[in-house]
C-alpha cells in the first residue's frame, strides 16, 4: 500500500492590519482547500494534498494560485513555504522574501537544512545551541552527523531524540484543520504618536472588547492577558496578568486589560501602538466557570450574547461600548 505524500504550505500574509481582513483571507483560502489552519495573527497553513487532484496542478502552482487570489481579491501580498510537513513549510516561509515561494521537496530536505544555524530549528533555543557550539557544532547538518550516543551525552535522551528527528527534516505532527491557536492577539497601530492618556484608555478598552468578541466567535476562553505597548522610538514594554478563571466575557477582559495599562503608568508617553494577547486558551466547553448568585452577572452575559448577534447581522461596529463611539 502506497502512502500518499503530504504537501503543506505555510503563507505569511503581509499588510493584514486587522482580524476582519485576516478572516477574509481564511475564507478565501478554504476555496483552495478545506484543510486550512489559522496561525494568527498573520500566517496560515494549508494541506494541499486533496486539492492537487481537484485543480490538476502541481503543488507549487496551487500555492501560486492561492497567492494570486489573495492579491487580486483583497490586495494581500504573501510569501510562502512549501514542504511535506509543518516544520519545513514554516521554515521555508521564513526564508522567503515578500512575493516569493520556497519549495523544499522531501528528498532535498536534509541538504536544504544542512547549512542553516541550529537556532533556525523550531524548539532549539540558545541554550541547546550554545551547548553544541562548545563542541564545534554550529549548523543543522553538523548536528545531524552526530551519533545518537553523542547527542544523548550532550543534551539528554529526550532533547537528543527530538533534535535528531528535526535535523533530518522529520515532523510527524498531523495536520488538524481549525486547530485552536496557542494564543490570540489583537493589536492597534495608531495613525500618529499619541500622548493622551484618555486615548490610551480607549484604545486598550477597544482591544479588550474585540478580544472578547473573537474568543466567543471561536468558542474559546483565555486564562491570561498580556498587554504590549509600542513607543515612538520603537521600544516597547509588556505586562501580563493571570485571570481569576478562564473567560471570554468582555467586561472581565476590559477590567484586566485596563489594570495592566494602569500598572504601566504611561502618563504622557509617546505611544505608537498596543497589542493585547490572550494566552492559556481552552475551548469554552472544556472550561469551568464559578457559579454566581448575582442576577446582574447573568443579565450581563445575556446582553453580551444579544450584542454578538447584532454584530453578526449588522457588522462588527453595530454594537460598541459608548466610550468608543465616534
Amino acid at each position: 500500500m502506497t502512502t500518499r505524500r503530504r504537501h503543506i504550505a505555510h503563507l505569511h500574509l503581509h499588510g493584514v492590519p486587522d482580524e476582519e481582513r485576516y478572516a477574509d483571507a481564511l475564507d478565501l483560502l478554504t476555496g483552495i482547500t478545506p484543510h486550512v489552519r489559522a496561525v494568527p495573527p498573520t500566517a496560515v497553513q494549508l494541506d494541499l494534498t486533496s486539492a492537487l487532484r481537484y485543480f490538476g496542478l502541481p503543488p507549487y502552482d496551487v500555492v501560486q494560485l492561492a497567492k494570486l487570489r489573495l492579491k487580486a481579491l483583497y490586495g494581500i501580498d504573501s510569501s510562502a513555504g512549501l514542504a511535506g510537513n509543518h516544520m519545513l513549510a514554516a521554515m521555508a516561509a521564513d526564508t522567503s522574501a515578500p512575493g516569493d515561494t520556497t519549495w523544499v521537496p522531501a528528498e532535498h530536505a536534509a541538504g536544504w537544512l544542512a547549512p542553516r544555524p541550529l537556532t533556525a530549528l523550531p524548539g532549539t533555543g540558545r541554550t541547546t545551541a550554545a551547548t553544541l557550539a562548545a563542541y564545534g557544532v554550529h549548523t543543522i547538518g553538523q548536528a545531524a552527523a552526530l551519533s545518537p550516543t553523542t547527542l544523548q551525552r550532550l543534551l539528554g535522551a529526550g532533547q537528543a531524540r527530538l533534535l535528531a528527528e528535526r535535523t533530518r527534516g522529520h515532523d510527524p505532527r498531523p495536520f488538524v484543520p481549525g486547530e485552536p491557536a496557542a494564543h490570540l492577539t489583537t493589536d492597534l497601530v495608531l495613525d500618529r504618536d499619541c500622548l493622551d492618556p484618555t486615548q490610551h484608555h480607549r484604545a486598550v478598552l477597544g482591544l479588550a472588547d474585540r478580544t472578547g468578541q473573537r474568543l466567543r466567535g471561536e468558542k474559546q476562553v483565555t486564562g491570561r492577558l498580556t498587554l504590549t505597548v509600542r513607543y515612538a522610538d520603537r521600544s516597547s514594554t509588556t505586562r501580563t496578568r493571570a485571570l481569576p478563571e478562564p473567560t471570554d466575557h468582555s467586561p472581565t477582559l476590559v477590567t484586566a486589560a485596563l489594570g495592566l495599562l494602569t500598572v504601566l503608568g504611561l502618563q504622557r508617553a509617546r505611544v505608537r501602538g498596543f497589542a493585547l494577547r490572550a494566552d492559556d486558551l481552552l475551548t469554552a466547553t472544556a472550561a469551568s466557570r464559578q457559579l454566581s448568585l448575582d442576577p446582574e452577572d447573568a443579565r450581563a452575559h445575556a446582553i453580551e450574547a444579544a450584542a454578538d448577534r447584532g454584530r453578526h447581522r449588522f457588522g462588527p461596529k453595530a454594537v460598541r461600548p459608548a466610550v468608543l463611539a465616534d
